[in-house]
């Protein structure tokens, strides 16, 4: 019995641009599914040109919030995806391991940050 799922996001999206967090909501969907399944999920990057945060914070930042860190770690890898999208996963991933530890402090901080901004 195979229990790794190979998620596609070139199939599911339908071209090579993940940019909508919609579109990361689709990807999210089945790894939350694959995952609460007790299987390993491999995301495939082939054939995808064009990543955002946005997109990555939908299909994968947000797991952070549902699974213990140890289970994505464990679960969760990629492959296909070029050095520089590498780079903003792993910002991702930073920033939700971040937010999910306290999600008030952290929205109070970008509060702050955001009034500081306007004040000037």
């Amino acid at each position: 019995m195979n229990d790794q799922l190979v998620i596609m996001p070139f199939e599911i999206v339908g071209s090579g641009i993940c940019v909508s967090s919609d579109n990361g909501q689709k990807i999210h969907d089945q790894i939350t599914k694959a995952l609460r399944e007790g299987k390993k999920v491999n995301i495939s990057f082939l054939n995808i040109g064009s990543v955002t945060s946005a997109f990555l914070n939908a299909a994968i930042g947000q797991l952070y919030g549902e699974f213990a860190e140890e289970t994505i770690k464990d679960s969760l890898s990629v492959s296909g995806m070029d050095q520089n999208d590498l780079v903003l996963l792993k910002r991702v991933v930073e920033t939700a391991k971040e937010y999910f530890k306290d999600p008030e402090r952290f929205k109070k901080t970008v509060e702050e940050i955001l009034e500081g901004e306007n004040a000037g």
